[in-house]
């Protein structure tokens, strides 16, 4: 890797993206002790500009970024339609790689990049940072030193404040790939491994543009497991009171509950009744902290050897759920996993 900090060996990381969320992952990575942020490209020149300025780097095309040899690893933050070829480039050029979800949009492409990219032997990390909250991964925790006995039903909660512009939903890849993505992953994470059957239902009921573009916007999967488990998850583009995000898993010796970060944590009890705050407003806020555990935990396995705590196979397993459901809605019909 690069220079030596006083903790030991610098991290050099080139950021690919340079958009809302490329600002999130820019700021994780100057916050980590052990990374170094050299270099940003963007499909936008005046984006990567504008951002390395703040960051006090430059602005480089993203080949010229892969083909540096002193940087070590990249964070891919652009498109989803850019994923898998840079992925590929990237581990090609002998890169570690932390890369947004999803992994593509469409499941036999990203298959295939998880075959080119297994080959090369680079490690490669899907960002599902919904593994790296604290409260979730309490909830995680919990169950692994047998709290509550065996898992049986688990609830995943997403319900977003407002929908995005219909031009995003438009590209997005729908509501399944796009937004109930991190709940399939948290699915499998929760609950060690994949369903053999899904379930899903769907509607567009927050806003008739969504449904004329082709997508939903309210959706609600259930996975069965092979033992007879089960998890539900809820998705809607609308609550009005805030970012909704909550886990609930019941097992045969008790129930484990990850709520809502609020705003605050004043409560005010009176004759009328007992008042908190909502839910903080969106995912900047509430998964800020994750987004950094998220980076830390990606260089901690650089740093040892460790396997990647969230992987290219877990990334296209969530792609593949994701397809079930699509194909569920189309159908009508439960769907097997084995038929993916």
């Amino acid at each position: 890797m690069g220079q030596k900090n006083k903790e030991g060996v610098m991290l050099r990381v080139g950021l690919l993206g340079a958009g809302r969320i490329g600002k999130v992952h820019a700021k994780a990575i100057a916050g980590d002790p052990d990374s170094q942020l050299v270099a940003i490209s963007d499909a936008l020149p005046e984006n990567a500009e504008q951002l390395a300025a703040e960051c006090g780097i430059e602005a480089r095309s993203s080949q010229a970024i892969l083909e540096d040899a002193s940087v070590d690893a990249v964070l891919i933050a652009t498109s989803t339609n850019t994923h898998c070829d840079l992925i590929e480039a990237a581990c090609a050029a002998g890169k570690a790689v932390l890369c947004e979800k999803p992994v593509d949009l469409d499941l036999a492409r990203a298959r295939i990049c998880l075959e080119r990219v297994t080959k090369t032997g680079q490690p490669v990390m899907i960002g599902f940072n919904r593994r790296f909250d604290a409260n979730f991964q309490a909830l995680k925790k919990a169950l692994e030193a047998g709290d509550i006995g065996k898992a049986e039903m688990l609830s995943v909660t997403s319900f977003d404040p407002a929908p995005p512009p219909i031009s995003y939903i438009k590209v997005s890849g729908g509501i399944f790939r796009d937004m109930m993505i991190h709940d399939f992953d948290m699915a499998h994470f929760i609950m060690g491994d994949l369903p053999v059957q899904v379930i899903a239902a769907g509607s567009s009921l927050v806003d008739p543009q969504i449904g004329e573009a082709g997508d939903l916007d309210t959706a609600i999967v259930t996975l069965i497991y092979a033992d007879g488990r089960l998890a539900v998850i809820r998705n809607s583009r609308r609550a009005a009171y805030g970012y909704d995000q909550r886990l609930e898993l019941l097992g045969s010796d008790g129930l484990l509950q990850a709520e809502n970060i609020l705003e605050n944590s004043l409560v005010t009890a009176t004759r009328a009744g007992v008042v908190s705050a909502k839910p903080t407003w969106f995912f900047l806020e509430r998964y800020m902290a994750a987004y950094q555990t998220e980076w830390a935990a990606f260089v901690a396995a650089l740093k040892s050897g460790a396997p990647m705590p969230v992987t290219l196979a877990d990334g296209v397993a969530a792609l593949t759920l994701a397809e079930a459901a699509a194909r569920s809605v189309a159908s009508g019909q439960p769907v097997s996993l084995i038929e993916i």
